[in-house]
C-alpha cells in the first residue's frame, strides 16, 4: 500500500500484476527479469517458474541517524528474505548479515529525498563502499542520478541501473547490461566484479506525472468510491512539479557537502556509461 499519507488506507504503490511485469521486460528486451518490491518477495509466486527470473527486494532499512534507507538485495532465497526483515532496522546489523551471506547488495537512491532526510553521518556509510551503487533511477532526476554515478566510481561501488517502475509504462526505462553474461549466474558475477554498464534514462516530469495518474485511476478501478477523488487529478502535474523542484535542491544540498568534503567541485559529473550489444541485462 501507498505510504503517503491519506492515500495509504486505499491505495497500493502498483497494480501490475508480475506476469504482466515479466512479459513486459522480455518483449522489451531484458534477458533476465527480477522484481524489487519493498520488503516483499511475492512475485517469486508468479514467477519463480521462469528460468531468467530470479528474486529480488528493495530492503527499507534505518541508518544508526534514524534516517531511512532504501537497500537493494539480489539473488536470495525466501529463508534470507525472512533474515532480512528481522535485521531491516539496523543497518549495521543487516550489512553484517549480507556479507556473511554473501549477498550482491546495492545503496538505492542515496541523492534522492524518497526516504526523508539526511545526516552527515549517513554519508560516511555511503563512502564505506556498498558492493553496488544504484547509478541510474528511471525515476531520478538527472543530477540525483550524476551525483550517484560519481559515488559509485568514489567509493567503488559497481554502478546499477533499474527502472524503479511502479506501471507498466515506465518499465525497463533503465536497466544494467554485463558484457559477455550469457546466463543469469555469468550475470551476477559480472555485477559482483563491477563489469556492470548502466543503460536508460533519468526521470522527468511528464513520466512521473503519467505513472500516479496511471495508479490513481487503476485505484478508481478498484475501488469505484475513489472516484470521489477524481478532480485532484488536475492538481497532480503541479505536485509533481513542486516534488521534482524539492529533489533538484535536496540533491544540491547534499551533493555540494558531499562533493566539498572530498574536495571535489561543485556541480561535478560523470561521463555517461555505454553499453554494448547482444549481452545479458536486466
Amino acid at each position: 500500500m501507498s505510504t503517503l499519507p491519506l492515500l495509504k488506507a486505499i491505495c497500493r504503490e502498483c497494480y501490475s500484476e508480475p506476469d504482466e511485469v515479466y512479459q513486459t521486460l522480455r518483449r522489451g528486451g531484458m534477458d533476465l527479469v527480477t522484481v524489487s518490491d519493498h520488503d516483499s518477495i511475492e512475485a517469486v509466486e508468479t514467477l519463480g517458474r521462469h528460468a531468467n527470473f530470479f528474486i529480488s527486494e528493495e530492503v527499507t532499512c534505518r541508518m544508526p541517524s534514524g534516517n531511512e534507507l532504501h537497500v537493494g538485495v539480489y539473488d536470495l532465497t525466501r529463508r534470507q528474505h525472512q533474515a532480512i526483515q528481522r535485521r531491516r532496522n539496523d543497518l549495521p546489523r543487516l550489512v553484517a548479515y549480507l556479507n556473511e551471506q554473501g549477498l550482491f547488495y546495492s545503496l538505492n537512491h542515496a541523492f534522492s529525498s524518497l526516504t526523508g532526510r539526511r545526516s552527515p553521518e549517513d554519508f560516511i556509510w555511503f563512502d564505506a563502499g556498498f558492493p553496488g551503487v544504484e547509478a541510474r533511477n528511471g525515476h531520478c532526476l538527472k543530477r540525483t542520478n550524476r551525483l550517484a554515478q560519481r559515488l559509485a566510481q568514489d567509493s567503488g561501488g559497481a554502478a546499477l541501473g533499474g527502472s524503479d517502475a511502479h506501471t507498466l509504462s515506465s518499465l525497463g526505462s533503465a536497466c544494467t547490461r554485463v558484457p559477455g553474461a550469457r546466463n543469469k549466474a555469468e550475470f551476477l558475477a559480472g555485477l559482483r566484479s563491477g563489469r556492470g554498464l548502466v543503460e536508460g534514462t533519468s526521470g522527468n516530469l511528464w513520466r512521473l506525472t503519467r505513472d500516479v495518474l496511471q495508479i490513481g485511476a487503476a485505484m478508481m478501478e478498484e475501488r469505484p468510491a475513489a472516484r470521489l477523488l477524481a478532480p485532484l487529478a488536475l492538481a497532480v502535474p503541479v505536485a509533481i512539479l513542486i516534488n521534482y523542484l524539492v529533489e533538484d535542491l535536496f540533491a544540491r544540498y547534499w551533493g555540494n557537502r558531499w562533493q566539498g568534503r572530498h574536495g571535489m567541485g561543485r556541480g561535478a559529473s560523470t561521463r555517461g556509461l555505454r553499453s554494448a550489444s547482444g549481452e545479458a541485462m536486466a
